[in-house]
């Protein structure tokens, strides 16, 4: 194991001598300087923990502390000074010092300060590299696309990543990647190293969903054998993000905007008001000034909401991104395959770039696995996605029967077919239909069709 570098910036070579001969019997690296120039040279080069006196002959000591604060945040610093006072040693702590020994000192205590630091040190920065490599998936940088809409939007997600913690109200259709864009906020905020909690509104009942939110304190209903912190707790100094926020009832909709305004909530049962620093973002697929139009969506709220609003393209506005896309998901489904697919044949690609993709990236996503999964080439060829449509890449003309059809009774059919082929999935079944979800919905109750019991009990899909 590499020894810890300690510098040691003192006037005095006896003092340098003698915390070098102590320090170098512990097993650190030490090195000299007797003056800032000569200190900050050294610092730049790369040292673990400063010793620093508080006058120098050309500088005073706090000016270096701020100097090696620039160079490297995670260096510590501790000083040493004859003139000691309470203020120096407030200002040095203020300034990033790690602690303050007066002279004369010990230098028994000081070896134990200087481990202490390092171990400081150490943690910090083993804390660092393990936000580092949890945020660095959601680099804006890492977004796939360079079309015009795919530019600006990235534009926009730094410029709201670093605002002050207003709340941000992502829209666009299902499956244009909303859930990665609230991610890539957080994790490139001063909130990144913070919690991030997530919650679809749609798949929890009322009861459950505020719940989930506030918490409850003991005996709030039936099932509250004990006290439980809601999500706005647990994501104290991070963020919320509540997908599907349309599905919100009204009366959690009140809620959710007192805390908003006043960063304060109870919980279920509770009496108490608790104090948390959240930011909020909230997403939809559906046309919010139609909903509060409607009376289904509080106009207050939804103002609240739309602080900084960002609107995700569908995939059908920005087919240029469709060949970079592609490219990711093979290489990401060869690694999780174990598959050597290595390229897609023109036929293919202008296939892919020509469908409208109802159910956008997701839907892509989805259709390139399927590909993958399936095909036992390593080249995927316009056949492979012939799944997409149900009859191939070439579209293929409905012919009414001869004894006709009633248009509620193809339609009911279609929707039966969609749900079938989707697995009961409703989301699913909408971009087979080039429909939304909630077009879906209304022909599953307008028909009294039935979700069928393998369905999966949310119909949230992982972007």
């Amino acid at each position: 194991m590499t020894p810890a570098t300690v510098l040691v910036v003192d006037d005095e070579s006896l003092i340098r001598w003698s915390i070098k001969e102590r320090l170098g019997a512990a097993g650190f690296k030490v090195r000299e300087a007797e003056t800032a120039a000569a200190a900050l040279s050294i610092a730049r080069e790369g040292v673990d923990l400063v010793l620093l006196d508080y006058r120098l002959p050309d500088a005073n000591g706090l000016s270096v502390l701020k100097r090696i604060k620039e160079t490297d945040p995670d260096t510590v610093v501790l000083m040493l000074t004859g003139h000691g006072s309470v203020g120096v040693a407030v200002e040095a702590m203020k300034q990033g010092a790690f602690h303050y020994l007066a002279k004369p000192f010990d230098l028994d205590e000081l070896t134990v300060l200087v481990e202490k630091g390092l171990e400081a040190t150490k943690l910090r920065r083993e804390v660092k590299a393990l936000r580092a490599s949890r945020s660095e998936p959601y680099a804006v940088d890492c977004i796939i696309g360079n079309s015009p809409a795919m530019i600006q939007l990235k534009a926009l997600l730094k410029k709201i990543a670093g605002s002050p913690a207003s709340t941000v109200l992502l829209s666009g259709e299902s499956g244009t990647g909303k859930d990665l864009a609230a991610k890539v906020i957080h994790f490139n905020s001063p909130r990144g190293a913070g919690p991030f909690m997530n919650i679809t509104c749609s798949a929890l009942a009322e009861t459950l969903l505020e719940s989930e939110l506030f918490g409850h304190e003991r005996g709030a209903f039936t099932d509250a054998r004990q006290q439980k912190k809601g999500l706005l707790e647990l994501a104290d100094s991070g963020t919320v993000y509540l997908d599907e926020i349309g599905e919100m009832v009204p009366a959690l909709q009140a809620k959710l905007l007192r805390f908003l305004e006043e960063k304060t909530f109870k919980r279920v049962g509770g009496s108490t008001d608790i104090q948390v620093d959240v930011r909020v973002i909230a997403a939809t697929n559906r046309n919010l000034d139609e909903e509060v139009q409607k009376g289904k969506f509080r106009e207050d709220l939804y103002y609240r909401l739309k602080v900084l609003p960002l609107y995700l393209p569908p995939l059908r506005d920005r087919t240029g991104d469709i060949p970079q896309l592609v490219a990711y998901y093979i290489d990401t489904f060869n690694r999780e395959f174990k598959k050597k697919m290595r390229n897609i044949t023109p036929d293919a690609m202008r296939y892919l770039e020509s469908h409208p993709w109802p159910g956008n990236i997701r839907e892509l996503r989805n259709a390139i696995e399927r590909a993958m999964l399936l095909s036992d080439s390593q080249e995927l060829t316009a056949a492979d996605f012939s799944i997409i449509t149900g009859g191939g890449p070439v579209s293929q003309e409905f012919k009414l029967p001869p004894s006709g059809i009633r248009l509620d009774e193809l339609e009911r059919g279609l929707v039966e077919q969609a749900l079938a082929r989707a697995g009961g999935n409703q989301t699913r079944a909408a971009a087979l239909l080039g429909l939304n979800r909630d077009q879906v919905r209304y022909r599953i109750e307008k028909f009294g069709l039935a979700k069928p019991e393998h369905a999966p009990a949310s119909d949230k899909l992982a972007t």
